[in-house]
């Protein structure tokens, strides 16, 4: 299985908007976002910590609420509530659902409620203390852990023996490690950028690519 970074991403579509999301879905690809929560506590999908890269604002998305975050627009995209994102999947696609900061419990127990209704939801988070939280919230959530390229064969080999961890999201790295090839857990290896990249891979393993 084939997973679209952010959403499809060109001329037409800015990354983590519903126009490129809904575009990923016609081609029947599976997605991976980003979340953080306002300062009212609405999920929404946005890779940065800030407005500055993407809307050239010196704001961060933790301290506005969404009622102000939403008049916020890059030509006519602007970020989305993570509901309305599961929304549009119709629960026929998988999300990866990448927790950004690191959440209390109060919230994460607010972002597993807010998501029961879609079963292809997984969250995952370079954050594993989320991870492991939501598993103490509801043990049967379906979550993974993502492994930057500095993480070492050693952790990622420690964490492949938790039975509760269903997913392993590995820089591109360690595709091919044998090692971590024999892990029994689904495996998503990112991002992959090109063609040549994308053709070599794709049909042992699963992969998280960007518009290529």
């Amino acid at each position: 299985m084939h997973i679209i970074h952010r959403g499809i991403v060109n001329k037409n579509y800015k990354e983590n908007c519903l126009e490129s999301f809904r575009a990923s879905f016609k081609k029947k690809f599976g997605i991976e976002t980003d979340i953080h929560t306002t300062n009212d506590n609405k999920f929404v999908c946005f890779h940065d910590f800030t407005l500055r890269r993407i809307f050239k604002l010196n704001k961060s998305i933790k301290n506005i609420n969404y009622g102000e975050l939403k008049k916020i627009k890059y030509k006519k995209f602007k970020i989305p509530l993570l509901k309305e994102v599961l929304e549009l999947s119709k629960n026929k696609f998988p999300i990866f659902i990448e927790i950004k900061p690191l959440l209390k419990k109060k919230i994460l127990s607010k972002l597993i409620s807010e998501t029961k209704k879609f079963k292809k939801c997984i969250f995952i988070s370079f954050k594993h203390e989320n991870i492991h939280n939501l598993l103490k919230i509801n043990s049967k959530v379906n979550v993974g852990l993502s492994f930057s390229n500095k993480d070492s064969v050693k952790s990622i080999l420690k964490y492949g023996l938790n039975k509760k961890i269903k997913y392993l999201i590995l820089d591109k790295k360690f595709l091919d490690n044998k090692k971590v090839q024999l892990i029994s857990k689904e495996k998503y290896y990112y991002t992959i950028k090109t063609r040549k990249e994308f053709f070599k891979y794709n049909k042992n393993n699963n992969l998280i690519f960007e518009n290529l």
